[in-house]
């Protein structure tokens, strides 16, 4: 009989033991963050290296070097930042992911950066322009030139859209901070890899041809990032990271006809302040 009791105890203190894992020591019960879904929204600043533009067309097929962009935030203010119908005019930020486990996620988010290039810079330019008699016509071997107005406006302002998917990690940096407030506050560093399509609206005009500002599949680009997400209250978190990338458009419209072309290759880099809400 006495056995028998012992052994009633034994299961009674390993159920109260299970118990207490199960609450984290705290008496509120773990949830874990697997099968929850987040959503976020924020804005970025951009960064670019020099990239070769290749032009071509019927009567023309150029390249010019090592071309200098900028990025174009829209400055601050309360007209454009709190009204929901400009909200996509800054360069910004969306998304939404899925978490496999505690410390995966995928996510589906668009980059909307711009890239705008500086005019009138001296640059090398090499190949033949055929344009209707226009000052630039002629052969160029590595020549320098001025890329004025009249020769070349360039800009993906509205914008340059990288539409990405993502495989995300998260590590918790205060675990018995957050066991001890039943995840009420979390400390995360993050990390993840991705990999999208470029569909840019290129704002272009070319010589004597008129505007071309359309949306248009222009080529793919890979990144990776790393940050520090800050969640409050199980749901809504503040995240911030740097994304650098590759980006290669081998078909980008510059002009209203389907013979007009430019590709380029460049490396990017990207702050991001973002604001987010897990369910």
């Amino acid at each position: 009989m006495q056995h028998k009791k012992r052994f009633l105890w034994i299961i009674a203190l390993l159920g109260g033991l299970s118990c207490y894992a199960q609450t984290d020591g705290t008496g509120i019960p773990h949830k874990g963050i697997k099968g929850k879904f987040y959503f976020f929204w924020g804005y970025n600043r951009g960064y670019y290296t020099d990239s070769n533009l290749h032009l071509h067309g019927d009567n023309y097929d150029f390249t010019l070097y090592k071309i200098v962009a900028n990025d174009r935030q829209t400055p601050l203010s309360a007209d454009v930042y709190f009204d929901l119908s400009k909200l996509t005019i800054p360069q910004c930020n969306y998304g939404i992911g899925y978490y496999l486990n505690d410390h995966y996620s995928i996510s589906l988010s668009g980059d909307h950066m711009k890239y705008v290039m500086l005019p009138y810079q001296i640059v090398k330019i090499s190949g033949d322009i055929a344009q209707s008699n226009t000052a630039y016509d002629g052969s160029y071997d590595r020549d320098k030139i001025v890329v004025a107005p009249d020769l070349l406006l360039f800009e993906h302002t509205d914008g340059l859209n990288y539409i990405v998917a993502e495989f995300n990690r998260a590590d918790n940096l205060l675990p018995i901070f957050t066991r001890y407030t039943g995840r009420n506050l979390e400390v995360n560093v993050t990390e993840g890899v991705g990999i999208g399509a470029l569909l840019p609206k290129t704002n272009a005009t070319f010589l004597s041809n008129k505007r071309n500002d359309a949306f248009h599949l222009a080529g793919y680009g890979a990144s990776v990032k790393v940050g520090l997400n800050v969640t409050f209250f199980r749901h809504f978190f503040l995240a911030v990271n740097l994304k650098a990338g590759f980006i290669h458009m081998p078909d980008i419209r510059t002009t209203a006809s389907n013979r007009d072309h430019a590709s380029q290759k460049f490396g990017f880099l990207q702050d991001n302040a973002l604001l987010g809400w897990r369910f």
